[in-house]
Parts: C-alpha cells; structure tokens; sequence
C-alpha cells in the first residue's frame, strides 16, 4: 500500500470521529506487518480525559484482530495543517513496532510529512527498559 492510500484511509477514517467538544476529527491507518490494515478515530468524552485518541483506537483494533507490529502508521484530518500525534500515542506506537524506523505519515488536507517513530519520539521507554 502507498503512503498516499494510507493517509486517504485516515482522513476518510476520520468522518467517523465522535468529537463533539473539540469539533477536532481524527483518524488513523494502521499497515501491519502481516498485511492487514486497522483503522481509528477520536472518541471524546464530557469527560475529558477519558477520550481516546484516533491512533489508539487504530492500534487496539489491530491488537483485537491479532495483528502484532505496525509497518506503518497515517494520522489525518479535514484541517491545513500537519497533524501529529500527541506524546501518549507515540509511546504507544513504539510499544508496537519493530524498530524506531517505522515511519508516520501525518497530514492534513494540504500539509504532509513523514517522520519516523524514532524522530518524533527520541529516548522512548520501551519493553526493553524493563528487563534492565
């Protein structure tokens, strides 16, 4: 699948957002390294910190259909801006990749980049710092 069909999955993904509050919908596409593809988006709560965010959302439906690593990750939105993943997404995006040079598309509807999990999230804790 092609960064560009990714990144449209998500942002067509994200006309399903619940977001009432923040009117902000996200959605997320998930590529798995089995080949499979799991979608999210942001559900919010009156309750705010109880929402969820859209590549949470993406990452736990793959888990529940047993995918195990991401290949690659698209973040997006109907905004002109590049949009990101908070700092809690990208420590849960590195728990579920093989290496930090899994790479995540963020764009909006004219803005796009592309970093690797490793450049937007520099020193992670990962399982690995457990078993010190």
């Amino acid at each position: 699948m092609q960064d560009s069909e990714l990144l449209s999955l998500a942002r067509q993904t994200a006309v399903n957002a619940y977001c009432p509050y923040s009117k902000f919908a996200v959605g997320a596409a998930v590529l798995w390294q089995d080949d499979s593809i799991s979608v999210g988006v942001n559900v919010e709560n009156a309750s705010y910190p109880l929402g969820v965010c859209a590549e949470r959302n993406a990452i736990a439906n793959g888990i529940a259909a047993g995918s195990k690593k991401i290949a690659l990750l698209a973040v997006g939105a109907d905004i002109d801006a590049t949009v990101a993943p908070c700092g809690g997404c990208r420590q849960v995006i590195y728990e579920f990749v093989a290496d930090s040079d899994v790479r995540v598309i963020m764009g909006g509807t004219s803005d796009v980049s592309c970093q690797t999990i490793g450049e937007l999230l520099p020193n992670a804790f990962t399982p690995r710092d457990l078993l010190k």
